[in-house]
């Protein structure tokens, strides 16, 4: 038997698409600490994690936000003594179809007080 040349072909090297879909991924991940910004692995695990908890804040703010306006009604209400309580106020609101959102409730009762205070006498009436 003879020895069969094996003739040796050149290295092909991988194309860059990997390389680019690494460098995206790196790129969400730069400002993260240790090996949360250098492994591939673990940045993806971690940009999985950091999406998850993005959504989650999001309602999580709505909620907070919603919390804010209402608190901030509550002590201008009760500053004043027109009612005795938000809960109140909302409801005579509602009563009287009055339909303000507490946004728009907490910045007038913010920026101008006396424009809150003729909305309840309104509902007073």
């Amino acid at each position: 038997m003879h020895q069969s040349f094996i003739y040796s072909m050149t290295r092909i090297k991988r194309g860059y698409i990997a390389r680019r879909r690494r460098t995206k991924i790196r790129l969400f991940a730069s400002s993260f600490r240790g090996a949360r910004s250098r492994l591939t692995r673990t940045i993806t695990q971690q940009k999985i994690r950091a999406l998850v908890s993005a959504h989650q804040d999001r309602g999580r703010q709505k909620r907070d936000f919603r919390r804010l306006w209402i608190t901030r009604i509550n002590a201008v209400i009760r500053s004043n003594k027109l009612y005795y309580s938000y809960s109140k106020l909302i409801h005579h609101l509602y009563k009287r179809q009055l339909l303000l959102n507490r946004k728009i409730l907490a910045q007038i009762a913010i920026l101008n007080r006396n424009c809150l205070y003729m909305i309840s006498n309104e509902i007073l009436k």
